[in-house]
């Protein structure tokens, strides 16, 4: 059997075992709590089954205090509201966290000992790099300067040696490495590959690129219409994938791997294999996740 037909199979397979768990699991929503105080801007389920919360900082108060005392201070105000919360789901206990600087369309991962980073964000948090570990009385951990370049809107990836890589944002073309442990992550990196794929030259951004790590340790990034395989490590382009059909504008689409060798984005209901001569086809079955 050819691979594309093994693939198809397998791809046919997999859905229907999905709408078999979906029907045989039907599910319901239950309100935990009316109101964590916070909005939810980013969100993230830690190890311990903690839930961190988080909001942009400079648009105003939110519904929940900090504890006395700990009210940020710069400049121009005094801000004492709690932007970033701790949320137990099995207690409903909601627990205020101190964020320093503006993570308004930052980003982050989650690093392999369970910390979350964040970085980048807006104006004064445009090059932080935030840490919060997953312990019971733990508050986020800020360094301002802890990346190069200010990044808006970038994207982040765990490596396997741990690092995270973070790569464009707003009028940046270029990626480096989290945290700063060596002399090569303290380089900054370019990738042309971010400018090409703008999809007016008008347009200083490409927004949230999407970031996958390849099994062969390189990474995926799939920006507008046009994807390619990264060695990061190299700052080489190593493959150059065609063009999807239709396009694609990143922020707007929906994305995943699939068998851990095919990348999909959901809108465009368009597959890419892995193989010499790829090519992108339609897929064969609608999916629901």
């Amino acid at each position: 059997m050819e691979p594309m037909k093994i693939f198809i199979f397998i791809l046919c397979v997999c859905c229907s075992w999905d709408l078999s768990l979906a029907q045989s699991h039907r599910g319901k929503w239950k309100l935990l709590k009316r109101s964590i105080g916070v909005s939810a801007m980013h969100m993230q389920l830690l190890p311990n089954d903690k839930i961190i919360a988080f909001d942009r900082s400079d648009f105003g108060p939110s519904n929940l205090t900090l504890p006395q005392g700990k009210c940020i201070q710069d400049s121009k105000s005094t801000d004492c509201y709690a932007h970033s919360v701790e949320f137990d789901p099995v207690t409903r206990a909601v627990r205020p966290l101190t964020i320093l600087s503006d993570t308004w369309c930052s980003s982050g991962a989650l690093a392999v000992d369970g910390t979350l980073v964040q970085s980048g964000g807006y104006r004064l948090g445009e090059k932080a790099v935030r840490y919060l570990k997953p312990c019971m009385d733990c508050d986020w951990e800020e360094d301002q300067n802890g990346l190069l370049s200010p990044r808006w809107y970038a994207s982040n990836q765990v490596l396997p040696d741990g690092k995270i890589i973070v790569v464009g944002g707003r009028y940046q073309f270029t990626y480096e490495f989290i945290p700063k442990l060596s002399v090569s992550d303290r380089e900054l990196y370019r990738l042309p590959f971010l400018k090409e794929t703008r999809y007016s030259p008008l347009v200083p951004n490409n927004l949230y690129p999407f970031l996958h790590l390849s099994t062969d340790g390189n990474l995926f990034v799939f920006a507008n219409d046009r994807a390619i395989l990264l060695d990061y490590v190299n700052n080489k382009v190593i493959r150059r994938y065609p063009e999807i059909p239709g396009g694609g504008i990143p922020e707007l689409s929906q994305h995943r791997l699939i068998c851990s060798s095919t990348f999909e984005t959901i809108l465009t209901t368009q597959v890419l294999d892995h193989k010499l001569d790829p090519l992108w086809e339609p897929k064969p079955k609608p999916k629901l996740n």
